[in-house]
């Protein structure tokens, strides 16, 4: 039995398809589970148990993991993710889960420029220091992701921080197929990967394949990382702590110029999905 966390989420849901094509008994957790999770029906076999469980309380954790192997670990990015992960580690751990598989981040250092990095950086030694066999994946940004940029497109405009510097893509599909591999295939369990798409990708060339794409003129218009943080907070109505998240990303594609990886075509022996067809597959979020 395999429990994924974050059954709704990008990711999360990603893997479950990926397992499901694979026969594998899935236990799928959900804050909400009176919510059909997207795709999931009662028709697969082996059928996928949704169950409640929330990483606030240890007890809906603690009978969401029993009789469970595995633990595919993802949450949401948030001031509270140290306290939060690491308590499912520690309640995995006597629960008897041998094998977690984490989402963690780029640059996930004791001293990284980006706070998030820094405390998924310290949820990793803890796993580490768990004694579980455990795999982490580094994604990039995820190209889901990109659909949030579909109020300020249809305005024309792109808005970011990071000058002419290359961004990494990767699908969540194609991240949900890795954490699948590293579920189900001993070779490939116990390491660490970073995980992109194809290519690196600028702002000012997504505006320009955005373009193109949609027949509207859209253009990248590069702000200083105040001003970014400003629109964020006042215009996007974001939290401060993710403010200063998306804005320190930004910085740190500047600071450490971003190369693919040829993980998913390592792993899987494929190549990762493009940039392109994702953007042509979600066009009609961009049109105006």
């Amino acid at each position: 039995m395999i429990v994924v966390m974050g059954a709704t989420g990008a990711t999360g849901n990603a893997l479950l398809h990926s397992l499901l094509t694979l026969g594998t008994p899935i236990r799928a957790l959900t804050r909400t589970p009176h919510r059909p999770i997207p795709g999931i029906t009662g028709s697969h076999q082996p059928p996928v148990e949704v169950q409640y469980a929330d990483a606030t309380d240890p007890h809906s954790l603690r009978a969401a993991f029993k009789g469970a192997c595995q633990l595919f670990l993802a949450m949401a990015n948030s001031p509270a993710q140290v306290e939060l992960e690491t308590r499912v580690i520690d309640i995995a751990a006597h629960a008897g889960i041998g094998h977690i598989v984490k989402i963690s981040a780029p640059a996930a250092e004791p001293d990284s420029p980006v706070a998030i990095s820094r405390g998924h950086h310290a949820v990793e030694e803890h796993l580490r220091a768990s004694g579980l066999t455990h795999t982490i994946l580094r994604p990039y940004a995820f190209m889901q992701n990109l659909l949030r940029l579909a109020p300020t497109v249809a305005q024309g405009v792109i808005l970011g921080t990071t000058g002419d510097a290359p961004c990494n893509y990767i699908d969540c599909r194609d991240i949900g197929d890795v954490a699948a591999a590293a579920l189900t295939r001993p070779d490939i369990a116990g390491g660490t990967y970073t995980v992109t798409g194809p290519e690196a990708v600028s702002y000012p060339e997504l505006a320009s394949r955005l373009t193109t794409l949609t027949g509207n003129q859209i253009r990248y218009v590069n702000l200083t990382p105040d001003e970014l943080r400003g629109n964020l907070i006042h215009n996007a109505r974001m939290p401060t702590w993710l403010a200063d998240h998306v804005t320190e990303i930004q910085q740190l594609a500047i600071a450490r110029p971003e190369t693919p990886t040829a993980t998913v075509i390592d792993i899987l022996g494929r190549p990762p999905r493009t940039l392109d067809a994702f953007l042509r597959e979600h066009q009609a979020h961009f049109r105006r």
